[in-house]
């Protein structure tokens, strides 16, 4: 049979191709496979980041920013380390952009502060001299669809199998019973901001989007 094949170029070159591929494909597979899978002791975005990501999306932030660092130098020395498929397994969808008008801000959450946020939203030009950002001051006034992030955790948990807590569930009450949860943690990010509007939405135990995008923010890392 192998010295029919060695008379055969074409037959030969084409068995040679299939072995090397079959060898490929069982060394390279199993590493795609793992290295799609969560990090360690990585867990979901909470309610309050999803709600975040939500107003991040409904902004069109990815259109001037990316979340995705490239394995180059130039790239690791600006934004830090290079991202890793794990990183993404709980995010649905993806936001990795594909223009940089902006830095990428996959590690913001490593260098930026809860109020250096408030004060780039309102007036990114101030904070960042040359800045073509536009501000976002609405964003101070109009309130996170927090419900709306927690039906797509409940969704992710039960179709994904996303390993969200106990106390996600689906149901008014379940939520009504969880919504301590989220306004405690927005009740964390919105005592290092000065803004009234914040602080009185937050007393009426509503939470601006602000709030919500600086969370997600400060998840990224």
């Amino acid at each position: 049979m192998f010295h029919w094949l060695e008379k055969n170029p074409f037959f030969f070159a084409s068995a040679i191709s299939i072995v090397i591929s079959f060898a490929g494909l069982i060394e390279i597979l199993p590493n795609f496979a793992k290295a799609g899978r969560p990090l360690v002791d990585m867990t979901p975005r909470t309610v309050l980041q999803l709600a975040g990501k939500n107003v991040y999306m409904k902004d069109n932030c990815m259109a001037c920013h990316s979340q995705m660092i490239r394995p180059f130098k130039s790239e690791t020395d600006r934004y830090g380390k290079y991202s890793l498929s794990g990183e993404y397994a709980y995010d649905r969808p993806f936001l990795w952009g594909s223009k940089r008008t902006g830095p990428d801000l996959h590690r913001i959450g490593n260098y930026r502060t809860t109020d250096w946020h408030e004060e780039h939203m309102k007036d990114p030009a101030k904070i960042v001299p040359g800045s073509i950002m536009p501000a976002y001051t609405h964003q101070f006034t109009n309130i996170a669809d927090i419900e709306t992030a927690y039906a797509e955790a409940v969704t992710v948990k039960n179709v994904f199998h996303t390993p969200y807590g106990p106390g996600i569930k689906s149901g008014k009450a379940a939520w009504e019973a969880y919504k301590p949860t989220v306004l405690a943690e927005a009740k964390k990010i919105a005592a290092d901001m000065k803004d009234e509007r914040v602080k009185s939405a937050m007393a009426e135990g509503k939470v601006p989007e602000v709030v919500a995008l600086i969370a997600y923010l400060n998840s990224l890392k």
